[in-house]
């Protein structure tokens, strides 16, 4: 058995906090394979939207202290990021506990959220005194139990992603023929057609994931 959970997280000295409130129209994503030793202080991001002004709000956030890009394609990158030892890491905090940090994803300019996995409800509670002890806004969304430790519900869709899918059926983009264009979808959203794509795309992805795979 154990405990899935979906947490919003904020705090002003949060990894990366500074560049997610400077640029919340992008979507940000820890690469969940690189925070397998967060004792390293190198962790890897999937940045979604991003141009160069992102680079120059990397090189302005008090939470880095290096960074390097790793690969690019079209407005989508991936990069290295290092942060000082005064930086809050939830990752490490939350493996003393003996839990795993399934996702991490920028939730627009709020801060993180995060999809957590524990044996017990204690250790979520000693995670949320943490975070209360430190000070970090810790907003439970919910929880679930599982029989076991695999890779389900809930999911960590972002406000961003719903809002695209939701709008996408209302408008009838799911519809053959389809009732409305990307560009539709685009001025309803007041967003670029290149982040409607990405929004439905990675929304979709992510309920497959949580609602129609098996281990």
């Amino acid at each position: 058995m154990s405990l899935v959970t979906v947490a919003d997280v904020a705090h002003d000295d949060l990894a990366l906090m500074p560049t997610i409130r400077s640029h919340s129209s992008d979507e940000l994503e820890v690469v969940s394979q690189s925070a397998t030793d967060p004792e390293t202080g190198q962790f890897f991001f999937l940045v979604e939207g991003a141009d160069d002004s992102f680079e120059s709000a990397l090189d302005a956030d008090h939470t880095v202290c290096d960074w390097t890009l790793v690969s690019r394609e079209g407005d989508t990158r991936v990069y290295r990021i290092g942060h000082p030892d005064d930086v809050i890491l939830l990752s490490p905090v939350v493996t003393e506990l003996g839990g795993l940090m399934l996702d991490a994803k920028s939730s627009d300019a709020r801060g993180w959220t995060v999809r957590l996995q524990f044996s017990d409800r204690e250790s979520l509670a000693d995670l949320w005194q943490f975070c209360e002890a430190e000070g970090i806004e810790f907003n439970l969304r919910r929880t679930v139990r599982q029989d076991s430790w695999t890779n389900g519900e809930p999911t960590t869709l972002t406000d961003a992603q719903r809002q695209a899918l939701v709008t996408a059926y209302e408008l009838g983009y799911f519809r053959e023929p389809r009732d409305a264009s990307l560009a539709d979808l685009a001025d309803a959203l007041d967003i670029s057609p290149t982040a409607v794509s990405g929004r439905i795309r990675r929304g979709t992805a992510e309920l497959i994931g949580a609602t129609l795979l098996d281990e």
